[in-house]
């Protein structure tokens, strides 16, 4: 009797266990190509628009289902002295503004997927919600791109804007204070992840 009992919970134990297993061998591991990915920041100023391009920036990404898009994981960081913008005034400005001696690196962590809709059957239009952090603050954001699957790589393609003053980010100023940086900027990235 006592065998009785036990042995659909065995069962069903070990039917749970072949199913996580089956589902983790399903999971895909993909690191971001640094040198094949692109991301800009996008601002104002009282005298021209600038540009600030990044150097350095790091992520991974998990897929569990490369068909239908379910994303486990994903996680990506830039090195905040990585942006350059050609001039170095402006970047001195720019690392004194993001306060870069105590924060290193920007960064984004997936929360969840809000919407997903196929556009083909390697293409995606994405809703992310995600924690930000830049300057030792951290803020819920929605960020929409487009996704691609195409063979070994996914690729990310999207845009983002906020106020700098969002994440306690002061505008950057030049030429004791007669320049000024306006505080709304956008994020453009084109990342490359490849699998591992």
């Amino acid at each position: 009797m006592k065998y009785s009992i036990k042995k659909p919970v065995f069962f069903f134990a070990v039917l749970a266990s072949c199913l996580f297993s089956f589902q983790v061998a399903l999971s895909q591991n993909y690191i971001l190509n640094n040198s094949s990915s692109v991301l800009e920041v996008h601002g104002t100023s009282s005298l021209h628009d600038w540009t600030l391009e990044t150097e350095k920036q790091s992520g991974k990404l998990v897929v569990t289902n490369a068909q239908d898009l379910e994303i486990s994981s994903l996680t990506f960081s830039v090195e905040a002295e990585s942006l350059k913008s050609g001039k170095s005034t402006m970047d001195k400005n720019t690392y004194k503004a993001l306060n870069t001696d105590d924060y290193k690196t920007m960064n984004f962590s997936l929360t969840s997927l809000k919407q997903v809709t196929k556009v083909s059957d390697q293409s995606f239009k994405v809703s992310a919600l995600g924690k930000m952090t830049i300057s030792g603050v951290t803020k819920s954001i929605t960020i929409d791109m487009t996704v691609k699957v195409e063979g070994n790589k996914v690729l990310l393609n999207g845009e983002k804007s906020f106020n700098m003053t969002d994440f306690g980010v002061d505008p950057p100023k030049a030429l004791l204070g007669t320049i000024k940086t306006g505080d709304k900027i956008k994020i453009a990235f084109k990342s490359v992840f490849e699998q591992k």
